[in-house]
């Protein structure tokens, strides 16, 4: 993972609307950003519900929510229209900020090693730094982990 105190990496991906969507274009905002394997699929639903569901806490301390997987912009409509996700999903099917976020990684499921997206989440500063870095993050918990961080 890349570290607390490094600059974040630049990226201009195309979110649900098919719109392009810069992380420049959040400076002067935190921003969480969360990595995810799929669409659709059981804990990438509880997390995006989850995250829709602290969607309040995070716009009261106007921090951008932002998920990003190797899911096609189509996807992520049907997707965010299905669960009512109110925050932004980004496309990345060359995996350009994937690997550049260092959330490729390889992963064993049922005895097979193959390279997968990892569950991950930073949380980048008003002037674009990662402030912090969480691998390995439960679906479930990660929304509510990060509005308890940001009440510190």
């Amino acid at each position: 993972m890349l570290e607390a105190g490094t600059k974040a990496p630049e990226f201009t991906l195309n979110d649900q609307s098919g719109a392009p969507i810069s992380l420049s274009d959040f400076a002067g905002r935190k921003v969480v950003l969360y990595f995810y394997p799929k669409d659709n699929t059981p804990g990438c639903t509880r997390q995006a519900c989850a995250f829709a569901e602290a969607y309040a806490g995070f716009r009261e301390k106007n921090v951008a929510v932002i998920g990003v997987s190797k899911d096609s912009v189509a996807s992520h409509v049907k997707f965010a229209e299905k669960y009512s996700l109110p925050f932004t999903l980004l496309s990345d099917p060359e995996l350009e900020i994937i690997k550049a976020y260092d959330a490729w990684k390889e992963k064993k499921l049922y005895g097979q090693t193959a390279f997968g997206v990892v569950r991950c989440t930073y949380i980048i500063d008003e002037s674009g730094m990662i402030e912090k870095a969480m691998p390995k993050v439960k679906p479930d918990t990660n929304a509510a982990e990060i509005l308890e961080y940001l009440e510190k």
